[in-house]
């Protein structure tokens, strides 16, 4: 049984990733500093092949235990978002670079096969021609800390190649959104569909803005994936993880939440400038890895809607459901 470490672990991605790879019939370890609780994996506790180790990824003993006799590694671990990384730039910085570089000097120092790298399409920035949508070949133009950190490691693995046991593999990852055992309501599609659930007026700054959004199990599918795929097709590689498809405006969400809840309050404030406008083109993890979605924003939201007016969650305001 090939045993996996999972950084990150209880985390919205994280826990959703633990599952599947049990389920897959791995052995699953995970780091996790449990800064937002434990709840997500409690369960999984029951598990003899679940291992819980508890602690910061920036302190190297602790990685050092964490990863002992560790086959592969999904590195989820991060301060993750814009205004989560600008509340501390010197944390994030020693989270999602110094650490995840120590992280990989230490696996590939001890033979781990593969690492995978949970990115972001946050890396293209905006995009220089509307019409256009962006691949894994396209300019990277970081335009917020939490993007700058990812295109610098994501470089640093890069950089390995031909020198190192362990593969690395990047996913930039669409916006993410949907239900999960460590749930969120600071994203987009999650914020929206709360706020009119709760028959409050949404207030919308820049709706003619695009990006690219996929569902938190299609996320983190992609993950184990990667590591059941051979290396000839993932080591060194970079995937856009999503569908062409589910490429949004913030006018267009709006549009299909509305089709689920009526009478919906809308407020529109124009905003001609948004540091990150981009369409992403999801061809290549569909073509080297016959990976598709399993669900699509508008089922999402209508999954989203019913937890939230059948009271399966008490009090989505609650601070808890945020990263920041």
């Amino acid at each position: 049984m090939e045993k996996v470490l999972v950084t990150g672990g209880a985390g919205y991605i994280g826990s959703i990733v633990c599952r599947l790879l049990l389920k897959e019939g791995y052995a699953v370890r995970t780091l996790d500093s449990l800064m937002f609780g434990g709840e997500s994996i409690i369960e999984l506790m029951n598990d003899p092949n679940f291992e819980l180790v508890t602690g910061d990824i920036r302190d190297k003993n602790t990685v050092d235990q964490a990863l002992e006799g560790v086959h592969h590694v999904a590195h989820l671990a991060a301060i993750v978002g814009d205004p989560a990384c600008a509340v501390d730039p010197e944390l994030t910085k020693a989270v999602n670079l110094d650490a995840s570089k120590y992280l990989f000097e230490k696996a590939n120092s001890i033979g781990v096969k593969k690492l995978v790298f949970s990115s972001t399409c946050s890396n293209y920035g905006k995009m220089s021609d509307p019409e256009l949508f962006l691949n894994e070949e396209s300019e990277l133009s970081p335009v917020s800390l939490y993007a700058e950190t990812k295109v610098a490691y994501e470089q640093f693995l890069l950089g390995h190649k031909g020198s190192s046991t362990t593969k690395p593999t990047c996913l930039r990852f669409s916006t993410v959104y949907g239900l999960s055992p460590r749930m969120r309501f600071d994203l987009t599609v999650n914020e929206f569909t709360k706020e009119l659930a709760l028959g409050r007026e949404l207030v919308i700054f820049g709706e003619q803005f695009w990006r690219p959004y996929c569902h938190v199990l299609d996320l983190a599918r992609a993950v184990v994936e990667v590591i059941k795929s051979d290396d000839d097709k993932v080591a060194f590689e970079v995937f856009n993880v999503g569908n062409t498809k589910e490429n949004y405006t913030k006018k267009m969400l709006v549009e299909e939440i509305s089709k689920v809840i009526e009478g919906c309050e809308i407020k529109y404030v124009q905003k001609n400038e948004d540091p990150r406008d981009y369409r992403v083109n999801f061809d290549k993890i569909k073509r080297v890895l016959d990976f598709d979605i399993t669900y699509t924003v508008p089922e999402g939201i209508v999954h989203l809607y019913k937890v939230i007016k059948d009271g399966v969650i008490l009090n989505p305001d609650d601070d808890k459901f945020r990263n920041s």
